[in-house]
């Protein structure tokens, strides 16, 4: 279990690979709901919205049996990295674990990234899947 802890309220997963081209943009960049909405909808990022700042517990499954939300995500150097949203690429910075977050390897092409969020305690899987982009309409929440 890894501890990450963000005063953004989000969890952010991405394949850093697929984020490079965001690393001139500003540091916030995604905190402009339409821009995080269009990196989610291309399978780029999963911003989860956790609903408030803090400490946040992260585990590790195969599968969830009822996940709270799943989000499709490319993986194109078979390394995610999941973190606070504040250490997404950007403002000539890309993510490390110095301040927290951790790398997970997965399988190259479409998965799917389930969450549920129990209080503090966030749990993650990571499912391969052929579509590697959503239609959300809305920013995701957990």
């Amino acid at each position: 279990m890894t501890r990450i802890v963000t005063g953004t309220a989000t969890l952010c997963v991405f394949d850093p690979a697929l984020m490079r081209h965001k690393l001139d943009d500003d540091c916030d960049w995604w905190s402009i709901p339409s821009a995080e909405l269009a990196a989610v909808n291309a399978g780029q990022a999963a911003f989860f919205n956790v609903g408030g700042d803090g400490a946040y517990d992260i585990a590790l499954h195969a599968e969830l049996a009822e996940p709270h939300e799943s989000v499709h995500l490319a993986i194109v150097s078979g390394r995610v990295f999941i973190g606070a949203g504040e250490d997404v690429t950007g403002g000539g910075l890309e993510p490390d674990t110095a301040y927290g977050g951790l790398f997970v390897d997965v399988p190259v092409g479409g998965c799917r990234v389930q969450a549920r969020r129990d209080g503090h305690l966030i749990r993650l899987a990571f499912v391969p899947d052929a579509r590697s982009s959503n239609a959300f309409a809305d920013l995701v929440r957990i």
